[in-house]
């Protein structure tokens, strides 16, 4: 038969169920875990998680291309909807990237046709050499995205 439960049991199963949660709680590299949420964390001397690959001194894999770099006209463009970038040849061999959402009010650019990168929503209009407005009610030119252009393959970096 087991004894009486106390309200004095119950009290220390609760404090000591409370001690267990608040270890667990405690941030990597606190000592104790006695600090505030004022004091700066502790400094860890563990060295970085080591990336896959990088044990072994190899790259990490590149992402998969956009496009060729035959697939961007010269003086045009094209769109890539599902990644949200318009890759652009303004000049032979120069290749520039956007983000394919207008600053006017969120649309997708539709086409770079006639000399200009084009949001079908309000008529917005931006050069391909550089992203700037050409025609309004866009406010702000679209912002550049990052690409690199390496054997003929355009890559999002």
């Amino acid at each position: 038969m087991h004894p009486p439960t106390t309200r004095r049991t119950v009290l220390a199963a609760a404090a000591g169920t409370a001690a267990v949660l608040a270890t667990g709680c405690t941030k990597y590299g606190d000592e104790g875990g006695a600090g505030g949420d004022n004091e700066p964390p502790a400094e860890s001397t563990a060295p970085p998680p080591a990336s896959s690959g990088a044990a072994s001194g190899q790259q990490p894999p590149k992402p998969a291309p956009l496009a060729t770099t035959s697939e961007i006209p010269v003086g045009g463009g094209k769109v890539f909807k599902d990644e949200k970038v318009v890759v652009t040849q303004p000049e032979a061999g120069s290749f520039k990237a956007f983000s394919a959402v207008c600053t006017h009010q969120g649309c997708t650019v539709a086409d770079v046709s006639g000399g200009t990168i084009n949001c079908p929503c309000h008529g917005s209009k931006f050069r391909p050499a550089d992203g700037s407005v050409a025609g309004g009610p866009a406010p702000q030119p679209l912002p550049p995205r990052a690409i690199t252009v390496e054997k003929n393959a355009i890559r999002l970096t």
